[in-house]
């Protein structure tokens, strides 16, 4: 029944992921509700080898349908899996409790700014070319993979922002770029937790099957209804994810 339960939660996880980020939100509560006295860091890990393949496989189905900038993609990929080891590093080092209180304010701002800005994203009109390009993208890996790797929540949802805001994507092209630095990120995790054995097998595979189906669904919405669709969606993830991490930072530990 618990491998039941948290396949259904990986499906749906695997349906928000693929379109915009955000699928943690969903499984990863369901992996603590149903394994309470497991150790955080396993079921941290199993939710990292459920959503590595969700995200791997909408990556792929988007690039069949959207001309991904690989030129750019590749170096900021690279750039997140530095960052995200980088960022699991320091959080050996430094507490980062203090982002909890902070993180909801970040992320009002972020929606506020989307709401405000109707036009923005609607239209795919790269702002930059080239060396400048992947410049600025492997920045924006750098840095987000680095709050990913030391703290985590909303990652998916800074990435997509970033690719619309700071390079002229639209919601579609950017949340098909933000699979990618999703799933460098992902594997830079998945291969600690590997490594320090927190990772339960005989679950990840069901999770990880599940994770695809409910990837395949999002991506078809995705590519279906485009990018006004994926701008509604993204919007409610990060309504959500500013509730969660506004409990979680001023009421949890009440």
């Amino acid at each position: 029944m618990e491998i039941l339960i948290v396949s259904l939660a990986s499906l749906f996880a695997g349906m928000v992921d693929s379109i915009v980020g955000g699928g943690g939100l969903i499984l990863v509560p369901a992996l603590f509700a149903t394994f309470p006295s497991a150790s955080p860091a396993t079921l941290l890990g199993c939710n990292k080898s459920a959503s590595i393949w969700g995200t791997s496989w909408a990556t792929y189905q988007f690039s069949r349908k959207v001309d991904m900038r690989w030129s750019a993609l590749m170096p900021a990929a690279a750039a997140g899996v530095v960052g995200s080891l980088m960022g699991a590093w320091a959080v050996t080092e430094i507490d980062p409790s203090f982002l909890r209180q902070v993180l909801p304010f970040l992320l009002i701002v972020l929606l506020v700014y989307t709401l405000a800005k109707k036009e923005m994203g609607q239209i795919h009109a790269p702002l930059f070319k080239g060396r400048q390009e992947a410049i600025i993208g492997a920045l924006m890996g750098l840095l987000i993979g680095f709050y990913d790797g030391f703290f985590g929540p909303g990652a998916g949802s800074f990435f997509v922002f970033a690719y619309v805001r700071l390079l002229g994507y639209d919601f579609l092209n950017a949340s098909a770029s933000a699979k990618l630095m999703n799933t460098a990120t992902n594997l830079s995790a998945l291969v600690l937790f590997t490594l320090q054995g927190h990772v339960w097998w005989h679950l990840a595979l069901p999770m990880a099957i599940a994770n695809v189906v409910g990837s395949l669904v999002g991506t078809r919405l995705a590519l279906k209804h485009g990018a006004g669709f994926v701008r509604y969606v993204f919007i409610a993830v990060v309504g959500a994810l500013i509730l969660k991490t506004g409990y979680d930072g001023f009421f949890s530990a009440v």
